[in-house]
């Protein structure tokens, strides 16, 4: 079931990274180089030879809010399995190995320089995923007082840090256009909202995983 829930995640997203590879050499060989360098969106016009960039990139977004929806469903059923039991859960540290999906929101510089598309930004949330590499230490690991203690501790001060963040983002950047643009502003708040959100997620698995060396060291060390 794992390994069939692994190709159903790579699969698409090979297929996704192959259109947008050929789609992208057919504009850049065929088609001026439209749609893949920057230009001006409104002055865009449709043409038949664009469309294996569009199709491509329908089926990026497409790829994309797979991607979101799955994250949504494991996130829903880990909480159910982990309130039923009596241990944390069981995952390989290397799961945190995709936190480097982040890498893709800076794509959004690009799509926002060819047609003002900022939704690769959202990207940004996968950094939040290299906190897996520390809950995977925590592999197994029994719920007792102490844990749920730390676990609340974190997540207190996680949360505490990334709301600072967003309500002075949205303090500064809500008294006018950044450089004097609107758009600017609200790529800024969306950078920094999934930013903000990434760093609530793997500060959450950081500091409980920091906490609880921090005491086991203690204990040894009496």
């Amino acid at each position: 079931m794992k390994k069939m829930n692994k190709k159903r995640m790579i699969i698409p997203g090979v297929i996704c990274v192959i259109l947008m590879a050929v789609s992208s050499w057919y504009s850049v060989t065929y088609n001026d180089s439209r749609l893949v360098a920057p230009m001006k969106f409104s002055e865009y016009v449709f043409q038949m030879k664009d469309l294996p960039m569009i199709i491509s990139g329908i089926f990026l977004a497409a790829y994309i809010l797979y991607l979101l929806v799955l994250l949504m469903i494991a996130i829903m059923k880990n909480k159910s399995e982990e309130k039923e039991s009596a241990v944390t859960r069981e995952i390989s540290p290397k799961r945190g190995l995709f936190g480097f999906c982040g890498f893709f929101g800076f794509m959004g510089f690009w799509t926002y320089g060819v047609n003002k598309t900022v939704f690769p930004f959202v990207f940004f949330l996968f950094f939040g995923f290299f906190g897996l590499f520390y809950e995977g230490k925590m592999s197994n690991t029994f719920k007792d007082e102490r844990y749920r203690e730390n676990q609340m501790k974190a997540r207190l001060t996680a949360d505490k840090i990334a709301l600072n963040i967003i309500f002075a983002a949205v303090l500064v950047l809500g008294q006018g256009g950044l450089m004097g643009n609107l758009e600017y502003s609200l790529i800024a708040i969306i950078i920094i909202v999934a930013l903000s959100i990434a760093l609530n997620v793997f500060l959450g698995s950081y500091l409980l995983y920091h906490y609880d060396q921090d005491e086991l060291l203690d204990e040894s060390g009496e």
